[in-house]
């Protein structure tokens, strides 16, 4: 009787038939990720114009039913086509990201056409949609099969294993398993990636018509112009049980799922959106394991926010380009007083505000996105919480914690002023996505975009319904009160003001923190981590602090949202999923990463609508179609053109102005004398090890996959000493420097100036004073020479978050400091003309000149140099044994050098460590070394003839052709 309740066999068919239909969205997603590496998230929304097609035709006009459905999957697989080579191949090479935000807008666009579709949703489609198999059965037992659901129990598992035996059976299926494992390696081989490519967004545009038809079909309704949220966060759910690879798991994981979903609908229906708060958990812990499985999913720079190129010292001498930011924010401010005197409708006022909230909103996913690299799709559930939470604090929040019917906390809260409350509200709003943003610590780009999104869902849904929010309500009241000066209890003009306020306040704030070392951090660990945590950084600090600041951010632009419709709509308005999407193609038309951008993207997708309501081209140019384009043709947004302009009339300028002297010093800095005298850290820096060494590795291990890398290395550095590794290609080396430097898990021991570093993470092994080079120099592809410089400064003293935001003397004096010490090491290395050009912009042999500069202001005792003749010209080879030295010399620090330059490493090392297979096979003096059978075996092989082109004495086997190694 129990058990009646909870399951019945018709609750079981209804399920597994709408799994059925979910899992071609959840095949869908499978299909495009396992093909590009990307999330599409228009995997139905390509197919709802087919489907509305279908609709017309058979519906409005009685054409045959199924050569129309025949007609329509081949509409819905031709607009995977044009999709592909339209928007997908022009991002052929962008990062996956901004792929998946390209999609979004890909949704969009599908959505418009739709319901620009002549004669659609008029008439009987108001509240039907044709169906081919007409009646019900009944089966007995309470079960009663319809037309539609025959429908799908027939095509969805036809075409599953169609797709199942055309990607594992044929030679497409190879082709695309090549095109995703290596690009390069299968253009070898006659495979295009790009045709590929097309051929994959055409089956997932198939599949998009076919499961929205289906879905139409089942309901019963043409009232359908996107499949919705909800529906992509079931197939999404699916993919990811599915590990993103395997057609028939993602199949029976939708069919759980619909069964599952109505079980949860059936037996708890006061519990409104439990089944996507149930998803979200799921989201959570299967994106956990998916990151864990494959943590480089997406390696591509962030190159999509816009470049502002800096000024040159001569130009910053005279006052008015000195001056020119200030001179526009002032303009900018003068604008934003002046429009509501001019506009005095309290209507007109109220869109005003609006705006400005909304620019403080997109301000959150300035920082989160366009700084750490993060893309979240829920910024407007935490601007919710914001609101709401603003929203209790005003009221008097009731708040009754426990479980069963032990209490922890029950009691009210006094009731607070509106402007307290507001704060309170984003602190609120910032504790959660802080608790958020440590759940997605090993989580970044695609996935973490997937969890955010399934959050956003679960909070319109669930979340925000919670009693200590919203009282269980729909509707929330957040009744203004004064603010300051400022009336606002009914005055719209004084709310703006007061919006105003906050708005400058935020966008000051933040752009002091960008350009100080809390800044630097955050974009140094989304360009690369582990460069950045070689120079003592934490990543798991800087993402932190990213998703804190975002979400108080945030949660004030919510509060304030709250306090202007003063009653929140929480699930129609402002809050919803709709909305966070909006906030993203904000942030990118303005321009990602930009404060301006923020305001610009604001005013664009918020401010157009509101200032002609009535145009039906506004809505196109303010998401979907103004997305798109900017993605494809302005990847920088209107922030981009704006200082394009400005560099083009500066560069103008500078022109006509005489040349400068370059200025160069050939005595160290004062500050390198400092640091090389005391280091960071001389308490820790200066210990040795029991053997007198300062670095040493013990039985060191590294295996990946059960693979040998490395095995049982036994290494040691002396004070002061150059130590060589060597070896062929695969030989272990750069793993060992890896092992050594905590980038990869090991067994064994490292000891690093006195202490057992084994289990340190590798920016405390950094602190502790080791530095590193990598082999592929790349830096930090996005930030600014200088800014390079002064983030290696951080390893001398952290730039406090707090100090700085407040504008603390001692962290204002701190951070001149580490401008003037940038400046002097730039200088010292000839790096003055480059100081303000980004690293992606310059030459391999430049960027590892700036990783020397690096590398002198992190000034650690112990180096480790992965190649750093490696890209360079044999010039450019030649300069840097003296320049290596000089590093050396100026911080009196040991050197480990990895090199295939073998003149190089052996003209410079004071000992050898020869590698083959991981494990080390001689060590001793450059001269033994050189004429040691063992490495001249492991680099010659035993080929006599060989070996006597190399000049080097030929080894002699005791028996037979068996080389010893002894």
């Amino acid at each position: 009787m129990v058990l009646a309740s909870i399951f019945t066999a018709n609750l079981l068919v209804i399920g597994v038939v709408r799994g059925l239909i979910i899992a071609l969205i959840a095949i869908g997603i499978v299909l495009v990720y396992r093909s590009s590496r990307v999330i599409n998230f228009a995997v139905g929304d390509i197919g709802v114009p087919a489907t509305a097609l279908l609709a017309i035709m058979v519906g409005l006009h009685h054409w045959p039913y199924w050569l129309c459905f025949v007609a329509v999957l081949l509409v819905g697989a031709l607009s995977g086509t044009v999709v592909e080579l339209a928007v997908i191949r022009r991002l052929f090479r962008a990062p996956r990201v901004i792929v998946l935000v390209a999609t979004i807008g890909v949704a969009e666009l599908a959505q418009a056409v739709t319901r620009a579709l002549p004669n659609y949703h008029t008439g009987q489609l108001i509240t039907t949609f044709p169906t081919p198999i007409h009646g019900q059965w009944h089966l007995g037992g309470g079960v009663t099969i319809t037309g539609a659901q025959v429908l799908a129990l027939v095509a969805v598992p036809v075409t599953t294993i169609a797709l199942w035996w055309l990607l594992g059976h044929t030679r497409f299926g190879e082709a695309v398993r090549a095109s995703v494992a290596n690009p390069d390696l299968a253009r070898l081989t006659g495979i295009s990636p790009k045709l590929v490519s097309t051929a994959v967004w055409t089956i997932s545009g198939f599949l998009s018509a076919l499961a929205v038809i289906l879905i139409a079909t089942d309901s019963t309704s043409a009232d359908l112009v996107s499949i919705g949220p909800d529906t992509l966060l079931r197939g999404l759910v699916a993919a990811l049980i599915a590990g993103m690879t395997s057609f028939p798991i993602a199949a029976l994981a939708s069919v759980g799922i619909g069964i599952l979903d109505q079980v949860l609908t059936f037996n708890f229906t006061n519990q409104t959106g439990l089944v996507q708060f149930v998803l979200f958990v799921a989201v959570v812990v299967l994106v956990g394991r998916a990151s864990r499985r494959a943590e480089s999913a997406d390696t591509a720079g962030f190159q999509f926010a816009p470049r502002v190129h800096g000024v040159s010292e001569r130009l910053r001498a005279i006052w008015w380009v000195r001056r020119l930011p200030q001179l526009g924010a002032g303009a900018a401010l003068l604008a934003a007083i002046v429009l509501p005197l001019l506009f005095s409708q309290p209507s007109q006022q109220f869109n005003f505000a609006m705006i400005l909230a909304f620019a403080v909103c997109v301000v959150s996913v300035t920082v989160l996105t366009g700084w750490g690299g993060q893309l979240s799709l829920g910024q407007m559930a935490f601007a919710g919480i914001g609101a709401l939470s603003a929203a209790a604090f005003v009221r008097g929040a009731a708040v009754d914690i426990g479980i069963g019917h032990v209490r922890i906390l029950k009691g009210t809260l006094p009731a607070i002023p509106f402007g307290v409350a507001v704060l309170l509200g984003a602190v609120v709003a910032c504790l959660l996505a802080t608790i958020v943003g440590v759940g997605a610590l090993r989580v970044r780009g695609l996935l973490l975009a997937a969890s955010t999104l399934a959050f956003a869902i679960a909070a319109q849904a669930y979340i925000f319904g919670i009693p200590v929010l919203s009282l269980g309500l729909p509707t929330v009241q957040l009744p203004r009160g004064r603010l300051g000066p400022f009336d606002i209890t009914v005055n719209n003009q004084g709310y703006y003001f007061a919006t105003l306020i906050v708005l400058a306040i935020v966008l000051f704030l933040v752009g002091h923190l960008r350009k100080s070392g809390v800044g630097r951090t955050i974009i140094g660990v989304r360009e690369n981590e582990s460069a950045a945590q070689a120079l003592t950084i934490s990543p798991t600090k800087a993402k932190l602090t990213a998703f804190a600041l975002a979400g108080f951010v945030a949660g004030l632009g919510g509060a304030i949202l709250g306090g202007l419709v003063e009653t929140i709509g929480y699930t129609e308005r402002f809050f919803t999923v709709n909305d966070s999407l909006a906030l993203v193609a904000m942030a990118v038309i303005g321009g990602l990463g930009s404060r301006v951008g923020a305001v610009i993207g604001a005013l664009w997708v918020v401010g157009l609508p509101a200032f002609w309501p009535h145009n039906q081209t506004v809505p196109l140019l303010t998401s979907s179609i103004g997305l798109l384009i900017i993605l494809l043709y302005i990847p920088g947004g209107f922030t981009q053109i704006g200082y394009f302009f400005r560099d083009a009339v500066l560069r103008f300028y500078e022109q006509r102005l005489p040349p400068l002297p370059p200025k160069a010093t050939l005595e160290p800095p004062q500050s390198l004398v400092r640091a090389a005298a005391g280091g960071p850290v001389a308490d820790e820096s200066d210990r040795a090890n029991e053997d007198g060494s300062v670095l040493r590795t013990i039985a060191l291990d590294v295996t990946f996959a059960g693979l040998v890398a490395v095995h049982d290395v036994d290494f040691r550095a002396m004070p002061g000493e150059v130590v060589g590794l060597i070896g062929t290609n695969g030989a272990g080396k750069s793993t060992l420097l890896n092992a050594i430097g905590g980038f990869v898990a090991a067994t064994g021991r490292v000891e690093l100036c006195g202490r057992d570093v084994t289990k340190l993470e590798a920016h405390r092994r950094a602190r502790l004073g080791l530095g590193r080079t990598f082999q592929a120099a790349t830096l930090f592809p996005e930030l600014t020479v200088r800014e390079v410089v002064e983030l290696a400064l951080e390893a001398r003293g952290p730039t406090s978050f707090w100090g700085t935001l407040l504008y603390l003397p001692t962290s204002t004096r701190s951070e001149r400091r580490r401008h003037a010490e940038a400046a002097e090491l730039i200088d010292f290395l000839g790096l003055g003309r480059y100081a303000d050009r980004y690293v992606a912009e310059l030459s391999t042999g430049t960027r590892r000149i700036v990783e020397l500069a690096a590398l002198l202001a992190a000034a650690p005792k112990v180096i480790c140099l992965d190649e750093p003749t490696a890209g360079v010209a044999q010039r450019e080879t030649e300069a840097f044994g003296p320049l290596i030295t000089r590093v050396r010399a100026e911080l009196d620090a040991t050197l480990v050098i990895v090199e295939h330059d073998l003149p190089l490493i052996m003209s410079i090392s004071d000992r050898v460590y020869a590698l083959e297979a991981g494990s080390v096979i001689a060590e001793g003096l450059p001269e033994a070394i050189r004429s040691d059978p063992r490495v001249i075996a492991s680099y010659l092989g035993t080929d006599e003839r060989a070996i006597a082109r190399s000049g080097a004495e030929v080894p002699r086997a005791p028996r037979g052709n068996v080389l010893t190694t002894d």
